[in-house]
């Protein structure tokens, strides 16, 4: 009778608890904002970048945005003594500007950084407006890598 009733009761266990497993719940939330990255140098070799990133994609609610991910959509790499140039998406174009006291600086863009002497002047006219210069050009598809050169 022992038998039977440890028999039973392993049983019923056994029927009984895979169903209590399953109705555990869990979660994963679907906000994250990830960190790391940054600028690694080492003698005359530098690399930006981050890691670890899982959740890359376009994220927005109500008056927030932002841009997830291993790289966003528009990068800028600072080069230490140059002036600072901030590329901002506006719609189907890209606001380039940098300090109006950089005045001796020519925009230049290139599509391909493996192509040497492939940078040009954009050619779009510089509007001053609040101590800074800025270029308006159309955010077309593909690469497209601006820098401001020193005479």
């Amino acid at each position: 009778m022992k038998h039977k009733f440890a028999l039973l009761a392993i049983l019923l266990a056994a029927s009984v608890l895979p169903s209590l497993c399953r109705a555990q719940t869990y979660s994963i939330d679907w906000f994250s904002i990830d960190g790391g990255g940054g600028t690694s140098t080492g003698g005359v070799y530098s690399v930006s970048g981050t890691i670890g990133q899982p959740d890359a994609g376009h994220m927005s609610g109500g008056n927030y945005t932002i841009d997830g991910g291993f790289w966003g959509i528009i990068a800028a790499v600072q080069t230490p003594g140059a002036p600072f140039l901030t590329i901002t998406p506006a719609g189907l174009n890209v606001i380039i500007s940098w300090p109006v006291s950089s005045t001796t600086f020519t925009l230049q863009q290139d599509a391909d950084l493996n192509t040497p002497n492939a940078w040009s002047t954009t050619g779009s006219s510089v509007t001053v407006t609040n101590g800074s210069n800025y270029v308006t050009v159309p955010a077309t598809v593909g690469n497209k890598f601006f820098r401001l050169k020193y005479p």
